[in-house]
C-alpha cells in the first residue's frame, strides 16, 4: 500500500501477436503483492534507473499520472504476477497498447492484494505517440481526456470493473508511489444476524455479532501514532523499519450501501420538501436511525445491516498493517478483546501476539495525495 513499499518491478506488457524488437528485461517480480511496504535504498535506486531511462528522449515521450477506480473481487491484485494472472497494472497496460499500438509500462503508486477494491489508486505511465499511418513518426501527446476516453473505451471491453477516472501530464521525473505523501484506506464492516444483501457481496466483512462503537474508537486511539507496529504487520513484509506514523485511526457508523429511501424517509422529505443535504442534523441522525433499527417490516423487504467504516490514514503501512488494525478493532466491537489488550498486542511487538487480519474484500484504498501544481 505505500510509499515505503518494497520496490516495485517494471513489467511491460506484450501483445500475444507481436512482440517488441528489443524489450527491455523487466527486474525480478516480487513474491508477493501488499497494501503497502518499504525499503528506501532500494526504491530510489529503482527510480533512478527508470529517470535515466525517461531521459534518453524526453521530448517524445510524455508521463500521464492516472487515476484509477477498481473492484477487486476478480483481480489477483493490483501488481502484474503470473502470466495467467488477471492483475490492475496488466489489465490496464493492455488496455493502453491496443489504444497506442505499442506497450508500456504501469507504475502504481499502492499496491492492492487480490480482492482489496479502490475508490482511487493512481499510477503513471509514459507514452510515445507514433503515428499508425506513418510508422516512425512522432506526433504530439495526446492530451490527458483523449487518453482518459480511450483507455476507458478497451477498458470496458474488458470485465467493466476497472476505469479510468482522472488523467493528467506531469513532469518526466513524477513518480506514482515515490511522490505520494500520503494514503487514506477505507474498511467497511457489515454487523448483524442476517446474510449479506447479494449487492453487498464481496464488498464488505460480515459480521453476525453487534458490535460496540464506542469501544471500538476507544481501541482507535491506542493505536494512532507513532508506533512500532511489528504486531500489525504480516510476516512476509520485508520493510526494515516496523515504525510507522498512523495520521488517523478512527470508526463511525453510516448508512448502509446501496442506501434506499423506506416510506418514512421519502414521506419525510416530501413534507419538508428539502433535499437531504438541506436537511438539519436532526433530521438526519432520525434517518440513519430508520435505517439501522427499522423493526417492522413489510413482506418482501430486508431488514438492513448497521455499517461501519474505519478510516486508516498515513505517508505508508506495512504489508497487510490496515486489515491487521481492522481484526483488532472489530474484536473488541464484538467483546473478544478489551481496549488494555490491545495496548498488550501493540507492546508485545510480535504477530504471533495479534489475532487474524480482516479480509480483503471489505478494503478499499480511498485516496491518494500529492503535491500538485
Amino acid at each position: 500500500m505505500t510509499v515505503d513499499d518494497q520496490p516495485q518491478p517494471a513489467v511491460t506488457n506484450h501483445s500475444p501477436d507481436k512482440r517488441p524488437e528489443s524489450p527491455q528485461r523487466p527486474l525480478k517480480i516480487p513474491k508477493y503483492t501488499e497494501e503497502d511496504g518499504d525499503d528506501e535504498e532500494e526504491e530510489a535506486e529503482s527510480e533512478d534507473q527508470e529517470n535515466r531511462t525517461m531521459r534518453q528522449n524526453p521530448r517524445t515521450i510524455q508521463r500521464y499520472l492516472v487515476a484509477i477506480e477498481y473492484i477487486g473481487t476478480r483481480f489477483s491484485g493490483a501488481q502484474q504476477q503470473a502470466p495467467n494472472c488477471r492483475t490492475v497494472v496488466g489489465v490496464l497496460q493492455s488496455a493502453f497498447h491496443k489504444f497506442i499500438g505499442q506497450p508500456v509500462s504501469i507504475f502504481c503508486s499502492s499496491r492492492t492484494d487480490a480482492g482489496v477494491h479502490a475508490l482511487s489508486n493512481v499510477c503513471h505511465v509514459d507514452v510515445e505517440r507514433i503515428s499508425k499511418r506513418k510508422p516512425g513518426e512522432v506526433l504530439p501527446p495526446h492530451e490527458p481526456s483523449v487518453v482518459k476516453k480511450a483507455v476507458n473505451h478497451f477498458l470496458q471491453k474488458n470485465e467493466g470493473d476497472i476505469m479510468i477516472t482522472d488523467v493528467r501530464c506531469v513532469a518526466a521525473d513524477f513518480h506514482a508511489r515515490y511522490k505520494a505523501q500520503e494514503r487514506t484506506y477505507f474498511y467497511r464492516l457489515l454487523s448483524g444476524p442476517e446474510h449479506v444483501s447479494t449487492f453487498e457481496k464481496d464488498r464488505a466483512w460480515h459480521v453476525p455479532e453487534e458490535l460496540d462503537l464506542l469501544a471500538m474508537q476507544e481501541a482507535c486511539k491506542v493505536l494512532v501514532g507513532l508506533h512500532d507496529f511489528s504486531s500489525f504487520r504480516a510476516s512476509g513484509c520485508q520493510a526494515k523499519s516496523p515504525i510507522r506514523n498512523l495520521d488517523e485511526l478512527n470508526v463511525i457508523e453510516v448508512l448502509p450501501s446501496p442506501y434506499f429511501p423506506s416510506p418514512g424517509d421519502r414521506e419525510t422529505q416530501k413534507l419538508v420538501g428539502s433535499s437531504l443535504s438541506e436537511l438539519n442534523g436532526d433530521l438526519s441522525n432520525s434517518i440513519q436511525d430508520k435505517a439501522i433499527g427499522e423493526t417492522s417490516l413489510v413482506f418482501g423487504m430486508r431488514r438492513r445491516h448497521r455499517c461501519f467504516v474505519v478510516t486508516a490514514r498515513a505517508r505508508s503501512f506495512l504489508y497487510h498493517q490496515v486489515r491487521f488494525l481492522v481484526g483488532a478493532i472489530k474484536s473488541v466491537g464484538t467483546g473478544d478483546l478489551t481496549v488494555s489488550d490491545v495496548e498488550r498486542i501493540l507492546e508485545a511487538k510480535t504477530v504471533t501476539a495479534n489475532g487474524p487480519m480482516a479480509p480483503a474484500c471489505g478494503l478499499y484504498l480511498a485516496h491518494v495525495k500529492y503535491d500538485l501544481p
